[in-house]
């Protein structure tokens, strides 16, 4: 079996011959893979009505379980975003009926932010497209080759922290 991959390293095997190319075997189709998958949760999202770094936050509110809030900061930390975008992704949230600020019990200064029934209704069917979405872009790939890749992308991602 043959992909679009093969054909860009045979080319650069071909007009550059001195370079090291094996790696390209990797990242190329883990790029091209990230496009299609992009794509998937895009059209996952949008067919909930909201867009992807709205699940972000909906995602992290929904994961921290009850009671379903967490601070500003710790939004950020599970979002790898600024606290400026943060703030704007919230107001968004709020204006749309998803999340609601509360004062934090411990510290009258603070806030939190909490998933409304609504929001957690959003997020749990998006995140319920999303996985539909993963599974069809697996295609065939049995129990076992999928336990191997899961494996060697660990360790891959280890690597670079």
């Amino acid at each position: 079996m043959q992909d679009e991959v093969d054909a860009l390293i045979s080319a650069w095997g071909r007009e550059r011959p001195d370079l090291a190319t094996e790696p390209m075997a990797i990242w190329s189709r883990i790029k091209r893979l990230d496009q299609h998958l992009d794509a998937s949760r895009r059209h996952a999202y949008a067919e909930h009505g909201i867009d992807v770094h709205e699940f972000d936050v909906l995602a992290a509110l929904r994961r921290g379980g009850a009671p379903y809030r967490l601070s500003p900061g710790q939004l950020v930390a599970a979002t790898h975003v600024t606290s400026g975008t943060m703030t704007h992704r919230i107001d968004r949230l709020v204006s749309r009926g998803f999340v609601e600020r509360e004062s934090h019990p411990d510290d009258g200064r603070a806030v939190l932010v909490r998933l409304t029934e609504q929001g957690r209704g959003v997020v749990d069917a998006a995140l319920s497209s999303l996985l539909a979405a993963e599974e069809a872009l697996l295609g065939s790939l049995s129990t076992d080759a999928r336990e191997r890749l899961a494996d060697d992308l660990r360790t891959l991602l280890v690597l670079q922290d």
